[in-house]
């Protein structure tokens, strides 16, 4: 919703031309950066969630969560926004603006149809969902990395971004930076693809036009 509305607010402030790709990258960027802020309380929850002990969240979800601010404050839901942040700019944007570059430039070349098909949705999709992966892996592995100290209680491991990158470069080179994006590509690429060919059935169906 944020990408469109952004996307409609430059086309007014330009006359209503065609958005170029790096307006398209920074509606991206900016639609990635809203929805981050306001859901990002929750990607801590499922970080800890996924590496809490038996019977810490015996009493449900919101009492887990009480828990965690009293005993930390309201910061430690978002432990990590930072290089979240700094993440989603280029993941989101790169995404969104590659996805609909590669979808404008399929239908220019086959004038004959009007709309992708579900298979070139699914490669449009997948290829922008790389890109984007590739430019913000590091990021989010370091925005894990945060939200998990609290819970691993290594005294090895720093408490800022910066911190952790060094950290990371110093005892696991650069390949460090990539640790585990393998599996995260086998569970993005498909969830985003798949996202992609639903939204435009969905828009479809209900007659909105990209604008």
């Amino acid at each position: 919703m944020a990408y469109e509305q952004i996307k409609r607010l430059i086309q007014r402030l330009k006359g209503g031309s065609e958005l170029s790709l790096a307006e398209r990258f920074m509606a991206g960027s900016s639609a990635g950066a809203i929805s981050q802020t306001v859901i990002y309380p929750l990607e801590v929850l499922k970080t800890r969630l996924a590496l809490r002990t038996t019977g810490q969240l015996d009493k449900g979800l919101i009492h887990f969560a009480t828990k965690m601010y009293k005993k930390e404050g309201f910061s430690c839901f978002y432990k990590g926004y930072v290089p979240n942040l700094i993440g989603i700019i280029p993941y989101a944007g790169i995404d969104l603006a590659i996805y609909e570059t590669l979808k404008t430039l399929y239908v220019k070349r086959n004038p004959n149809i009007k709309e992708p098909g579900v298979f070139s949705t699914l490669a449009c999709g997948t290829c922008s969902s790389t890109c984007g992966q590739l430019a913000s892996y590091p990021l989010a592995l370091v925005r894990t990395r945060l939200q998990a100290r609290t819970i691993s209680m290594d005294p090895l491991q720093p408490d800022t971004m910066s911190g952790q990158f060094k950290y990371i470069l110093q005892n696991e080179g650069p390949v460090g930076l990539y640790r585990g994006i393998i599996p995260n590509f086998i569970k993005v690429i498909p969830a985003v693809s798949i996202s992609y060919v639903v939204y435009e059935n969905v828009r479809k169906r209900l007659g909105a036009t990209m604008s």
